[in-house]
């Protein structure tokens, strides 16, 4: 079965003009999907993701015709690249993460000069990085600021950077990202987004209204398509992925042990892993229960293991499933996902936050009226 595209509201001209958006290293949608909820006018003319998975979830929710399913080296040497009126993506940013071991020569971390040629060639009016909030502070860093210095690749461009706070701006998640808005030295910087929601965050119980406790699947509905050479399953919508996992008993007496707003600081010794007997500081998240009254913490790509941060839910004891984590991540009900749970949990957590993508969008739309 092929992926078919829904109805894309980006097709659609309101008489001022569309505007032209390549989207690169583009995941499963995310970033997209926040300019296409921030105007009409937004039309992705083209989109490049290496991962199969998350390129089959894009070709599903937004039209196979729009995505080149492989690398961006590839993609550059292959095709002529659309000239555009914006640049999106995300290059990633495990090399230089504060998560984990960071290493400078993470040949990830190179991705920007791609970035930067494919900018060079698409001579957009704007662009936007989206990275870790650590971004900022890399060599990577550094360098885009050299290319568009005097003599450097990019030196027609000028940019500015923030650390912008997901929550700020109506996600039920908080998440600090680097974004990155440049511009072409003809034109004035567009500005950052103005914060909706600064001191009225919207919360883990609003995204989890209506949302049964209780689960009743823990395998993805039996579906597949085909896409770039491959069989997948999918594509399913996120009410769809709303799936328990078949946990340990060790593991159900830890969560029952687990109050409101606890952690593993809780867990009697008789329950606790030998690892955390003998490190009684570090995270308090680990084995966490989401607070009803907030937003939720980062979504990672991982959220399904509580033993990887706060992740259970607020009350009901388990880990939140697929389709709490695409709430909190603002994904629309139409949205598809395609690939097993695990490729499907990467493409969520990997996502920019669609009310933060909106809130940028709106921004550039406004300019380019």
């Amino acid at each position: 079965m092929q992926p078919t595209a829904p109805h894309n509201p980006l097709t659609a001209d309101d008489g001022r003009g569309l505007i032209r958006v390549l989207d690169l290293f583009a995941g499963a949608g995310g970033l997209t999907a926040g300019f296409h909820s921030a105007s009409p006018r937004f039309r992705t003319v083209r989109a490049v993701e290496m991962d199969l998975a998350a390129a089959a979830s894009y070709a599903a929710t937004f039209g196979d015709e729009v995505v080149y399913a492989g690398s961006i080296q590839d993609w550059l040497a292959n095709e002529a690249v659309p000239e555009v009126d914006v640049v999106v993506g995300g290059p990633p940013c495990q090399g230089f993460s504060t998560l984990g071991k960071q290493d400078v020569n993470d040949e990830r971390n190179l991705l920007w000069r791609q970035y930067a040629e494919t900018i060079r060639r698409a001579k957009p009016k704007y662009f936007v990085v989206e990275n870790v909030a650590a971004f900022a502070k890399s060599s990577q860093f550094a360098d885009f600021q050299s290319a568009t210095s005097r003599g450097g690749i990019l030196e027609e461009y000028d940019f500015r950077h923030a650390v912008l706070n997901a929550a700020d701006f109506g996600a039920f998640q908080a998440r600090k990202r680097a974004v990155v808005i440049g511009f072409h030295r003809d034109l004035l910087f567009p500005g950052f987004p103005t914060p909706t929601h600064l001191k009225a965050h919207r919360t883990v119980e609003e995204a989890f209204d209506g949302i049964s406790w209780t689960p009743t699947e823990t395998e993805l509905p039996a579906r597949t398509l085909d896409f770039g050479g491959r069989t997948f399953s999918g594509s399913y919508r996120p009410a769809e992925l709303h799936l328990d996992r078949e946990y340990r008993q060790i593991s159900l007496d830890r969560f029952a042990a687990i109050p409101p707003g606890g952690n593993r600081f809780n867990l009697p010794d008789e329950l606790l892993a030998p690892c955390w007997r003998k490190h009684k500081s570090g995270s308090g998240d680990v084995m966490g229960r989401l607070h009803w009254d907030r937003p939720s913490v980062t979504i990672r790509t991982e959220f399904f293991k509580p033993e990887k941060g706060r992740y259970l839910h607020p009350q009901a004891d388990r880990a939140i499933t697929h389709y709490e984590a695409a709430v909190l991540q603002g994904f629309p009900d139409d949205h598809k996902f395609v690939g097993s749970k695990t490729a499907i949990a990467r493409q969520i957590g990997n996502a920019v936050p669609i009310p933060l993508g909106a809130a940028i969008g709106m921004v550039l739309a406004a300019r380019l009226e």
